[in-house]
């Protein structure tokens, strides 16, 4: 039921995606800003206790509700995956950002596209040159495919495999939007926020997507050039501040033959401190802190896509086969 749950998901969301800021997305912005305002008072118990008021209140009240439901109709709790997922996993969650500056950049129209890739990870675009335009769309449309599309398939195959049905995209979902919601509200709002909430949230998220991101990684080495991103995750993963981020991106500039990190503007992934001078073998590499490859261009941008598409369809496979075996045994 899992396959054909995801499967219908993203036909739906393909169909009929969900126009950005919609109910359900401010719905969960005021649920975040609602619990902060009322839970947190600055101290460290106050920040454990938010975290899972905000992130685990509602895993556990969807698997509440699919348990229930199930006991009573199979059917309807297949409705209720597809519901749950067609709101938590899918592209157009945060394609038409990449779409937008991908038209732009072949109208030749650098401008509109650095407002685009601003409005869209809140930093200062404005002087960046067309190659570090190209490099960040294709970077963050990565990360945003692994959190939008990848981490939330295996927490929902995880937990939905243990019987709590879609408990687990909404716990990996929820982990993520809270801790950049925080960091966001601090960062670019300049509001008040607890540090050690911050911090927390942070250092939760990373351990519930440590092995979801090496999953996406292993996945971009299996459709890719496999050497490469064997080779470009073991060499270069450092080269990002946070290491999960920099397994995915690492990956799949190996794979496909990219230039990835290197000087970065304000607020971006890339850990501007970090270099190929602290132990790496910099002849390998780029001097800047960039992997080895080809520079980033337009073109690539398609190839990305493809990537991620065919990493969707291995996936999808290996889940049906699984499903398939389970029917049969």
């Amino acid at each position: 039921m899992n396959f054909f749950a995801v499967l219908l998901a993203l036909l739906c969301e393909q169909l009929k995606p969900l126009r950005h800021g919609n109910g359900i997305h401010q719905g969960v912005i005021a649920w975040v800003r609602w619990t902060g305002r009322n839970f947190d008072a600055g101290r460290e118990n106050h920040s454990k206790v938010v975290w899972v008021i905000t992130v685990l209140g509602p895993a556990l009240l969807t698997a509440l509700v699919y348990l229930a439901v199930r006991h009573f109709s199979l059917l309807l709790a297949l409705v209720i995956d597809v519901a749950v997922l067609y709101l938590t996993l899918g592209f157009r969650q945060f394609s038409h950002y990449f779409t937008d500056i991908r038209d732009a950049l072949e109208r030749g129209d650098d401008l509109e596209a650095r407002r685009l890739l601003s409005e869209w990870r809140h930093l200062d675009a404005s002087e960046l040159p067309r190659t570090e335009l190209v490099r960040h769309a294709i970077e963050h449309s990565l990360l945003a495919a692994h959190r939008h599309v990848f981490g939330v398939f295996f927490w929902f195959i995880l937990l939905s495999t243990l019987g709590l049905g879609p408990a687990g995209a909404v716990l990996y979902r929820m982990a993520e939007f809270a801790g950049r919601y925080w960091a966001f509200k601090s960062r670019t709002l300049d509001a008040p926020t607890n540090q050690r909430l911050m911090e927390l949230s942070r250092r939760l998220f990373g351990l519930i997507d440590y092995m979801p991101a090496r999953l996406t990684a292993t996945g971009f080495t299996i459709v890719g050039n496999f050497e490469e991103a064997v080779n470009g995750w073991r060499r270069d993963a450092r080269l990002w501040l946070h290491p999960n981020e920099g397994i995915i991106l690492a990956s799949a500039a190996g794979a496909l033959g990219l230039q990835l990190g290197g000087v970065a503007a304000p607020g971006v992934t890339p850990d501007r401190s970090k270099t190929f001078s602290s132990g790496v073998d910099a002849d390998a590499t780029g001097a800047d802190g960039s992997t080895p490859g080809q520079p980033p261009q337009l073109g690539h941008l398609q190839s990305v896509v493809g990537l991620i598409w065919r990493s969707v369809v291995l996936w999808m496979l290996l889940l049906a086969l699984l499903t398939l075996a389970n029917l049969l045994g």
